[in-house]
């Protein structure tokens, strides 16, 4: 039962970071370069810091917990983690919602959930770490399918259904965007796992296990903030967008919005320490959550993809091995607990 529940918690999570792109479709008359950055202050600053919040123990404070160890490595991994999020969002761009979380979030279980194994020594041969291995086997098998089933609607598209979809629907440049962004988000994972001495610390004072990680999470997104906000201010000056920013006939809708968008992002890494807590007994699924958000990324993120149309005037075929490549996530997301 604890099984279920933490996984239940880890997907209304995921739901909420795969819905967190619906909201920016409600921004108006901003450039990209200002509404990701707006909609980062909220998802990587103001809510981090308030679940961090939730992390302090009695009679102590955020910044004596955070000395614990390993903030700056945190840090670092975030900084990383945020060309990741800046191509990831790129990724939606060229690929749309479906398609571009799709590939990125497979790169990026993938080496997520291998490279903190391999760090800690984990034999990925033998024992719990083949289970390990084998579960991402099938993850990215599942993401393959459904990359495939991407080619396949780009090739039945025409050049104006293609834009009618996605604005700006490239599909070369999309895939090689959408992977590199998979490769550097792997180090959020890398950064939480940096950050673990200042959770043991929080746990040790007593903290309640269902938020003893937050205050980790807020180092690596702060760093992600810091790549994210320089590059989107440098764009601000390159194409002299300072004054989407002034612009008071939108300011109000476009805060509105990208604060929601915020939220709603920052909610499956809530809820994937939340999850965490109800699978301590289980350490293979603890090693394989962070592959296991990824997989529900994707699958609401196709949901979404249905929703908005995304996979509108496909033929049967490619239906059918989009669905197919659905299921496949679905049965990796359960793989460890079979164990």
């Amino acid at each position: 039962m604890e099984v279920l529940i933490g996984l239940l918690i880890i997907a209304i999570g995921s739901f909420g970071q795969s819905s967190s792109y619906v909201p920016i479709k409600r921004v108006k008359k901003w450039s990209w370069e200002s509404f990701w950055l707006t909609q980062g202050i909220f998802a990587w600053l103001i809510f981090p810091f308030l679940g961090a919040l939730m992390s302090v123990p009695e009679n102590s404070s955020l910044f004596e917990l955070l000395k614990s160890g390993g903030a700056f490595e945190s840090i670092i991994f975030g900084a990383l983690w945020g060309i990741g999020g800046l191509t990831f969002g790129l990724s939606m761009r060229y690929l749309g919602v479906a398609l571009g979380q799709s590939i990125a979030l497979g790169t990026c279980s993938a080496f997520g959930t291998l490279l903190p194994a391999l760090f800690a020594g984990v034999d990925l041969l033998r024992g719990g770490g083949l289970i390990l291995l084998l579960g991402v086997c099938i993850t990215l098998a599942g993401i393959a399918v459904i990359g495939y089933a991407g080619s396949l609607r780009a090739q039945n598209m025409s050049e104006e259904e293609k834009r009618a979809a996605i604005k700006d629907f490239a599909l070369t440049k999309g895939l090689f965007v959408a992977i590199l962004a998979g490769v550097m988000s792997a180090c959020f994972a890398l950064g939480l796992d940096a950050g673990s001495p200042i959770k043991e610390a929080a746990l040790m004072a007593g903290v309640d296990p269902l938020y003893g990680g937050l205050a980790v999470i807020l180092l690596v997104t702060f760093g992600g903030f810091i790549t994210n906000a320089v590059y989107c201010l440098y764009q601000n000056y390159r194409n002299k967008t300072f004054s989407d920013y002034s612009n008071s006939k939108v300011l109000i809708n476009n805060i509105l919005f990208c604060s929601l968008a915020g939220v709603l992002w920052y909610s499956q890494f809530f809820g994937l320490e939340m999850g965490k807590s109800y699978l301590t007994e289980y350490p293979i699924i603890i090693a394989f959550s962070w592959s296991i958000l990824m997989s529900l990324n994707v699958l609401f993120s196709n949901f979404w993809g249905v929703i908005l149309k995304e996979w509108k005037g496909c033929n049967s075929k490619t239906i059918a091995v989009l669905i197919t490549g659905l299921v496949i996530l679905v049965i990796s997301i359960f793989f460890p607990s079979l164990f």
